[in-house]
């Protein structure tokens, strides 16, 4: 039997159903006809995704509402919506036919983006968004650090930082320097450069006022080195380890953690994804905020190539259309 790693599975879906929601919201269920899914690997959030198996697995979605629930008034039949909506915590996932969606998870498509580009958006952007504007409250002229700013969550949190006003830098390796500034942000070659070149020549000396890490370990420790003192503010999605504080604390800076996963584990503060979504609608309509999909296109039949592929570090959102 071949073990797969947890994965993150979109897809695009057409709602033809609804009941309510274990939480009092109502839920708009989907059925999937031309349906397309993106995988990508979160790490080992299985621990901590609390869905019993056997399951279907799938976080993201997009695609088109047949029917709403009871109370249902943001949404219609008809409306084209995406959403970070099941897969953990018990909740059906979106590599199924059908799914129950709970309405406070949604919001209406970009018009300008495909389906498939929509499915790709939403736990990325959700948690580039938590971390970025929730926590840190970037905002014109900050100095803002992404580490991995080519990866599945980086390249969407260089465009948001963008958005808001910020200078944005990421740490990439040399063969993914174009694709970090052609986004806007200035790349720097974190296998050549040093932590301390690089906060002497992008700060002078002084630091980037927010630093959002999305590799963890050690690179988490150099953002600890690498904010600016007092005002500085280090985030983390993958802050799992056992760290010093020691660099952080000598520096007066702060850290927040993410773990964007939890309204769907806990069913608290849901609406929220809904909202963030909502705005980032807004900036992909605005031309401002794009998924980077992988060149390589799969069918049904390929899912497993697909997971080996995201497994061996895809540069871009895997998409496989069914």
């Amino acid at each position: 039997m071949k073990i797969i790693r947890w994965f993150q599975i979109f897809c695009f879906l057409s709602v033809s159903f609804a009941h309510q929601a274990p939480w009092g919201r109502p839920d708009i269920p989907v059925s999937s006809h031309d349906r397309v899914y993106a995988a990508n690997q979160t790490s080992n959030k299985a621990a901590h995704a609390k869905q019993p198996l056997p399951a279907v697995l799938g976080l993201d979605m997009a695609g088109t509402i047949e029917a709403v629930g009871a109370g249902v008034t943001a949404f219609k039949s008809g409306d084209e919506v995406y959403g970070m909506v099941g897969g953990v915590g018990g909740l059906q996932g979106t590599l199924a036919e059908f799914i129950a969606v709970d309405a406070a998870l949604l919001a209406h498509k970009p018009k300008n983006l495909s389906m498939r580009e929509a499915a790709a958006l939403p736990l990325s952007t959700i948690t580039a968004w938590e971390g970025l504007v929730d926590r840190a409250k970037v905002g014109a002229g900050s100095k803002v650090l992404v580490h991995a700013g080519a990866g599945r969550v980086g390249h969407i949190a260089v465009q948001i930082a963008h958005a808001f006003g910020a200078e944005v830098f990421s740490t990439v390796s040399a063969d993914k320097k174009t694709v970090v500034e052609n986004l806007g942000a200035t790349a720097i070659d974190y296998e050549t450069v040093p932590v301390e070149e690089y906060v002497a020549t992008c700060t002078a000396g002084q630091g980037f006022d927010i630093i959002l890490d999305t590799v963890g370990g050690a690179t988490l420790d150099a953002s600890f080195a690498a904010v600016k003192r007092y005002t500085g503010h280090v985030v983390s999605i993958l802050g799992w380890g056992t760290h010093s504080l020691a660099p952080l604390s000598f520096r007066g800076a702060t850290y927040s953690g993410v773990f964007t996963l939890f309204p769907l584990i806990s069913g608290e503060a849901r609406l929220h994804h809904g909202e963030i979504l909502a705005r980032a609608t807004s900036l992909a309509e605005a031309g401002r905020l794009k998924p980077l999909l992988s060149q390589r296109r799969f069918s049904g039949a390929d899912l497993g190539a697909a997971y080996e592929l995201v497994e061996s570090g895809s540069l871009g959102k895997v998409v496989v259309e069914l």
